[in-house]
């Protein structure tokens, strides 16, 4: 075989971790070295699995997740929060990157489209590449997968299920109007 016909995999240090509850279920927060690299529900499409999981160290009082902890709770009590953390995505393909950089573009309170962001990305044709790489998002509320509808503005794929795209939809427009008529 020759030398330069494969990539050596890169190895990571075991990620820490942390699970909090939310109104929407269990979620398991992920930390690397370099930032905030997880956030999945239970029962997630595309999470990680129990090997995935084997080398991942439980840790309290990790600054990123606390961080992650302290803001998806208000997240979750109708605050209005920007996210403000160091975030490691770079679990995924060079592509899959660039739509989770689009996606963290989308304000709280509007949606896009997976065409609109096939748009944006200068690569129209590629809608579908667009939603898997959307649905393999591994960052969900804080990389907002959940603010891209159909066409039409209908609810579609959420890797994290439907009723959880809606719940999380609706939330973000109550914060957004409570900022607007406080």
């Amino acid at each position: 075989m020759h030398a330069n016909s494969y990539k050596l995999k890169s190895v990571r240090p075991p990620l820490s971790t942390h699970r909090i509850d939310s109104p929407l279920g269990p979620i398991t927060l992920a930390a690397s070295e370099l930032g905030l690299c997880g956030l999945w529900f239970d029962d997630q499409k595309h999470g990680p699995t129990e090997a995935d999981q084997q080398h991942w160290q439980a840790e309290l009082g990790h600054p990123v997740l606390l961080a992650a902890a302290d803001q998806i709770g208000a997240y979750f009590e109708g605050q209005a929060v920007v996210f403000n953390m160091a975030l490691d995505l770079s679990a995924g393909t060079p592509f899959q990157q660039s739509v989770w950089q689009a996606l963290l573009h989308i304000p709280s309170g509007q949606s896009e489209s997976y065409g609109g962001l096939a748009r944006q990305l200068d690569k129209p044709n590629a809608v579908r590449a667009v939603g898997s790489a959307v649905g393999r998002n591994p960052l969900s509320i804080i990389v907002p997968c959940h603010r891209v509808l159909g066409t039409g503005g209908q609810l579609t794929g959420y890797a994290g299920g439907l009723w959880r795209k809606q719940a999380l939809l609706q939330l973000e427009s109550h914060a957004v109007a409570k900022t607007l008529f406080k």
